[in-house]
């Protein structure tokens, strides 16, 4: 049990309580969650809701409702965090209805996805907002039972009194509840007395999305609007030099064409447009709208510089090699140390710009009048949405609502609402409710990419195979992808971090996983290399680096706690009986640490008609606690298969500013034969508070997928996508 001061009264409560968002083993195989779940029981509907707090409402039935603050994106937060409330309030899950919550900072704080942070920085905050609501039920009782509420004691919606032999639902009680006092002190459960996190749960979604009821943001509908369009230029640095719309406007259904300005004045961190000019179609109907957009012939002219992919590879390597760096973290003696190296070794590994690619096109319904806007669809970051539209439209955040779908992919596309905000431009200009649409080929060009990267790195051996020097430079378009306090800074003596940042007129932004995405695919397979040229198995390798980062650690700000990041390898070595090999498996081996949470994880190889296939992929987590086994379980083998594809496959290219892919014609994924036959997964049990799991566990397959290939080959890798020549999978 947990005692924990609230500190504030029921109006504060509001807000405040919604500051967010061993070896347990668990197996997965592809038909697993296809078993059949149990009936659920419902009761009839409650004649009257009472709300209790921000997140719980409660029906005189006994029924309850909770509300999910964050944005739902596919990692199952709006399963999880209600489950978090639930477990705390202490009702039966099966009771439980659960609601999207729409943008509010008065009620919640963080409606965020993004950064894995959902469930750990809402986790204490969840449980107080279903502690206190239980408090309150109880308080009730007691005041109608006239005993003290020390003598009661709730469960699964029922709260009962051993002296007298009463029990009452917490639907009879539920109104006397919600007038009551938060009280100063509330007790947490032990998280050995948890019922449901832990307990594998289903999507409360599920049921919804496989039989096609309305969810996502291309679902919605509202009478009477209209359809739009966008035409952004076709290259970075181009712009609109005219268009004559005389015979598009007489197409049928068509109401007007226009030229739109979308950015804001002082744009935010989440306005990132390359394309901020736009002409806008609008009509009655996708269709007519889609034609309109292919008959009307816009003039462009250039405005900046054309950037290619000759261009950015060259300045790439050049500032790797030659290019003057930042240095960002310097621990001994690092130049000596490779003057006195008995042996170096130096590679560079590169990456290519990489688009999200939702399976839902970006799309935004806005209704604007001249006095307030509704804004609902797909968005990472509703309140920077609603301040960025509150620039754009002269409209008081106040009289700006933003309701969150449910989101077909995210990736962190969805993180920058520019789309949110050419929707709510044409609204204001039409005087009308408007959906604003994109194509596939609108998606994929406009931007926003994952930048591309070089790193280079060099190690230094000492007589005895020792490593004494690590030097990095790391260089990205827009964004240096470089970590300088993860390992092994911390583990090796003498050890030098460089990093820097190149300009381009193409767009870039978080992309599953930021800079880790290829930061850690380069490491790892690096000091995989660095172990063979040691003479040493890989995973002993990483070992002696973390006992020296344990026992004597260089350096204070190191990001990772060593002994949980052994303990992932120490745990994945053994499930997955490295060392132990199999005639014609060929094994590799990575472990990385982001988003607060350590992962390691083995690809197993085999040949296929002379071609490497993925047979099996082990994993070892260590994310604290598991709140919900099975939506864990999605996020880790969607971001590992997820991690094999872009690795093999995964690259747009351009030539004078124009991506060069623009659908799945020419942009390779990853296809279901060239998915992993098995995933097996393994917790660390810990008790330790939970940290991120939608993105950890694809930056290191990609490594482990490459030290595998090089096993299966013979062949390093070094340039993303593997599959660009030779080396593809059957």
């Amino acid at each position: 049990m947990t005692l924990i001061k609230t500190k504030y009264n029921r109006r504060s409560f509001l807000k405040v309580s919604s500051a967010a968002g061993g070896g347990l083993m668990i197996g997965f195989n592809w038909l697993a969650s296809c078993q059949p779940a149990d009936k659920p029981v419902t009761k009839a509907p409650p004649k009257e809701w009472f709300e209790i707090n921000a997140f719980v409402k409660i029906g005189d039935n006994g029924q309850v409702t909770i509300m999910s603050p964050n944005p739902e994106i596919g990692q199952n937060v709006k399963t999880s965090m209600p489950m978090i409330v639930a477990e705390e309030l202490d009702v039966n899950w099966s009771d439980v209805t659960v609601e999207q919550a729409h943008l509010s900072t008065i009620k919640y704080q963080r409606q965020i996805a993004g950064g894995s942070q959902s469930i750990r920085s809402g986790w204490e905050s969840l449980r107080m907002a279903g502690a206190t609501a239980k408090r309150l039920m109880m308080e009730a009782a007691a005041k109608q039972w006239e005993v003290p509420v020390t003598e009661l004691t709730a469960e699964n919606g029922v709260i009962s009194h051993a002296g007298s032999g009463k029990s009452i639902g917490y639907g009879e009680v539920a109104s006397a509840a919600a007038k009551i006092e938060v009280p100063e002190k509330i007790e947490l459960k032990d998280p050995k007395d948890f019922k449901i996190i832990g307990k594998a749960t289903k999507n409360v979604d599920g049921k919804k999305i496989v039989t096609g009821q309305r969810l996502f943001g291309l679902d919605f509908k509202k009478e009477g609007m209209l359809y739009a369009m966008i035409i952004h230029a076709p290259a970075f640095g181009m712009k609109i030099k005219d268009y004559d719309a005389t015979e598009v406007k007489s197409m049928p259904g068509i109401k007007d064409v226009f030229t739109v300005q979308t950015a804001p004045e002082e744009p935010q961190w989440s306005d990132v447009n390359g394309f901020p000019e736009l002409v806008a179609i609008v009509g009655e109907s996708t269709w007519q709208v889609m034609k309109a957009k292919k008959a009307l012939k816009v003039n462009w002219e250039q405005d900046s510089a054309p950037d290619s992919t000759d261009d950015y590879v060259a300045r790439l390597d050049k500032a790797v090699n030659s290019g003057e760096m930042e240095v960002a973290r310097k621990d001994g003696d690092p130049e000596t140390a490779f003057k006195n190296a008995a042996k170096i070794v130096e590679k560079t590994f590169s990456a290519p710009f990489l688009p999200h690619n939702t399976m839902e096109p970006m799309n935004f319904f806005a209704d604007v009048t001249s006095e307030k806007a509704d804004l609902i669809g797909p968005i990472q970051t509703p309140e920077s949405l609603r301040k960025s539209a509150s620039m754009l439209l002269g409209l008081s955040e106040d009289n700006i609502n933003v309701e969150m779908t449910r989101m077909g992919g995210g990736f962190g596309r969805r993180l920058y609402g520019n789309f949110g905000l050419e929707a709510a431009a044409i609204s204001q200009k039409m005087g009308a409710p408007i959906k604003m649409i994109y194509t596939r080929e609108d998606d994929m060009t406009q931007g926003t990419y994952r930048p591309a990267y070089n790193v280079k790195y060099r190690a230094a051996l000492d007589a005895n195979n020792e490593l004494i020097g690590f030097h990095i430079k790391a260089a990205g378009i827009q964004d240096s992808p470089l970590f300088a306090n993860r390992f092994p800074a911390g583990a090796v003596e003498n050890y030098l971090a460089e990093g820097t940042r190149i300009d381009s007129n193409i767009s870039t932004g978080a992309w599953r996983a930021p800079r880790s995405n290829f930061v850690a695919g380069a490491e790892q397979s690096f000091l995989d290399e660095v172990a063979e040229a040691a003479g040493k198995d890989p995973v002993t390798f990483r070992l002696e680096l973390f006992e020296k980062s344990i026992n004597n650690p260089v350096g204070e700000k190191n990001d990772y706690e060593a002994e949980r990041y052994a303990g992932v390898l120490k745990l994945l070595k053994e499930k997955a009986n490295w060392g132990k090999e199999a005639p014609g498996v060929y094994r590799g081996i990575s472990a990385y640490f982001c988003h607060n949470s350590y992962v390691g994880q083995v690809v197993d190889v085999v040949m296929e008609n002379n071609k490497p296939k993925v047979q099996k992929v082990w994993c070892a987590v260590d994310c604290g606690i598991v709140v919900n086994p099975e939506g864990a379980l999605n996020q880790i083998e969607g971001g590992i298969v997820d991690g094999i594809g872009h690795a093999m496959y995964g690259a747009i290219t351009f030539k004078g500013g124009s991506a060069e892919q623009s659908n799945f014609d020419k942009y390779r994924l990853i296809r279901h034969s060239e998915a992993p036959a098995e995933v097996e997964v393994f917790f660390v049990e810990n008790g330790l508070h939970p940290t991120g799991l939608g993105e950890p566990s694809l930056p290191p397959v990609m490594a482990a997928l490459a030290n595998a290939m090089y096993k299966a080959t013979g062949k390093r890798l070094y340039s993303q996508p593997f599959a660009q020549k030779d080396i593809v999978t059957g």
